[in-house]
């Protein structure tokens, strides 16, 4: 039940159109319903967690909205937007560049945190005071960071294999300083292990990590956020899985536990 769409709109943050598939479940006819934003990893678009994660079926159930922006503006034309899986285009980070030419489209933290939940409100019927995040790898990193940085906005967040420590890893130090700039203290402002220490989330943060994840050792490092939630006091239940890797499958196999989380959080269940 319930209706998948795909949607296409002239984003001001993003400075040209942008992407986003919203699930309305069966529910959403009679009333307004509680949303989930899941933000999709690198390389990825609107279509892949909403074709791959198996959402659906526990939202129509539950009575939730699904939306899933793209990863990034499209068609830019900036040199070096293209062609490299892990900077531009497909690679946003869900952060506000600062450096040129990169900050006149590459808005991704104002667009997903702001301008698209406004557009979701006024556009679909969800109430809007019960909103969640989750994300994946990338993804995972923009839901940790978004959250923290406005603790009261949502009721809930989960990550998958999220990249919680950008400033220490290769994908981070390889992407934050051409969108932000050499200055450290920039990078910290998306980083989630620097972020919890000055701003805790009201509510426990579910992390799911794969330990056959090919990523594990070298990119994501869930011990450093989950060594800062110690220390900074945050409830955090991160779940180690022997066996499964980085991919969908993962995803799938745990989307139901995810959406319980939120749903509790919402008043759903």
């Amino acid at each position: 039940g319930g209706v998948q769409g795909f949607y296409r709109h002239a984003s001001q943050a993003c400075g040209g159109p942008m992407r986003f598939a919203v699930y309305r479940p069966p529910q959403a006819a009679r009333q307004a319903c509680p949303v989930l934003y899941f933000l999709a990893g690198l390389t990825c678009t609107e279509e892949t967690a909403t074709i791959k994660a198996g959402a659906q079926r526990l939202a129509a159930e539950l009575g939730l909205v699904l939306v899933m922006p793209d990863t990034s503006p499209r068609d830019t034309g900036f040199d070096g937007a293209i062609g490299d899986w892990e900077f531009g285009e497909g690679a946003g980070f869900y952060l506000d560049a600062t450096e040129e030419p990169w900050s006149s489209r590459f808005n991704m933290h104002t667009y997903v945190a702001d301008e698209l939940p406004a557009l979701i409100a006024g556009s679909f019927p969800v109430d809007a005071s019960r909103s969640a995040l989750c994300g994946h790898s990338m993804g995972g990193h923009g839901a940790l960071t978004i959250a923290l940085k406005r603790p009261t906005r949502y009721r809930s967040v989960s990550a998958f294999a999220p990249i919680v420590a950008p400033s220490q890893v290769p994908w981070g130090r390889k992407a934050l300083p051409r969108y932000l700039g050499e200055d450290a203290n920039a990078w910290a402002q998306y980083d989630a292990c620097e972020l919890v220490r000055r701003q805790t989330f009201p509510g426990t943060i579910l992390i799911d990590q794969g330990e056959a994840d090919q990523f594990l050792g070298t990119q994501l490092k869930p011990e450093l956020f989950d060594q800062a939630c110690a220390e900074a006091g945050q409830s955090l239940l991160l779940r180690r899985h022997a066996g499964y890797d980085h991919s969908y499958w993962f995803i799938t196999s745990f989307i139901d536990d995810h959406l319980r989380h939120h749903a509790r959080a919402l008043g759903l269940a």
